[in-house]
């Protein structure tokens, strides 16, 4: 639901944008952080619950921060670490259990609006990002990896709006140190309802090409945001994804929060 936001309050001397997050959702907002600003997206927890093959497969973060920072009114850089990652895995055929835990990888940043980042229909944005490794094998893949996402809402009218979020990887090869293409793409609707809640649902899609295999994953999506109307700087998000094929986790439940400073 993070591209489906309708962009408007453009800043006027002191006065900032309105507050437009990439959470909740796969999706990702067009609209940067304003000039000067510090801003903190944050997962509070994360559960992802995937079974496969007899292999059951459950991943935890919590506490996941972006932190963002505003260097122009269309420009901002923005890094994630999560401090604290968990992955345990059980084999029903052996029986073999196994629990990795440690920080997730370091992900850089910087998104650049080329249209629509202080209001009207259309917005669009170009954020590239590069995967430097930090956590264990198990929890990443221990690889410099990197893409280029492409975010784009539109305006719908009547509080409704439409969000994609094309993206291409470079990733790692499963078997060597070679590297191919994915891709991956996000379509979301969104509904701005009474007393500051958006709700959203979206469509996911991602394309692993790689040498040893073409992986491909699906999920169908639900969140929730909501914007205290005495505090325009701060969002309260939560969201269900169902997994459409083996190779997506089954369902991811995350709540989180937004803060712009």
């Amino acid at each position: 639901m993070a591209g489906c936001a309708a962009l408007s309050g453009a800043a006027r001397g002191e006065e900032l944008r309105d507050l437009c997050p990439d959470r909740p959702g796969k999706g990702t907002s067009p609209c940067t952080v304003d000039a000067g600003h510090l801003q903190i997206e944050a997962d509070i927890v994360d559960g992802a619950f995937q079974r496969s093959g007899g292999v059951t497969t459950d991943t935890y973060a919590a506490a996941n921060p972006t932190v963002k920072y505003g260097l122009t009114d269309r420009w901002d850089i923005e890094a994630n670490l999560a401090p604290f990652v968990a992955v345990r895995s059980h084999d029903e055929t052996t029986g073999q259990r196994r629990t990795v835990s440690g920080i997730g990888d370091l992900f850089l940043r910087t998104k650049v609006n080329i249209v629509g980042n202080g209001g009207g229909s259309f917005s669009i944005a170009v954020d590239p990002f590069l995967k430097l490794p930090a956590a264990r094998i198990g929890i990443g893949d221990g690889a410099v990896e990197g893409g280029l996402v492409v975010p784009m809402s539109l305006d719908l009218g009547g509080g409704w709006s439409l969000g994609m979020t094309p993206e291409i990887d470079l990733l790692k090869n499963a078997m060597d140190s070679g590297r191919h293409p994915a891709a991956v793409g996000v379509i979301g609707l969104g509904r701005a309802v009474a007393g500051g809640v958006t709700l959203g649902a979206e469509l996911w899609t991602s394309q692993d090409i790689d040498p040893a295999g073409t992986t491909r994953q699906y999920s169908f999506d639900l969140d929730a945001a909501w914007q205290p109307a005495d505090n325009p700087n701060l969002q309260f998000d939560g969201g269900v994804n169902r997994g459409l094929n083996a190779n997506t986790p089954s369902w991811q439940v995350y709540i989180g929060v937004s803060r712009r400073f």
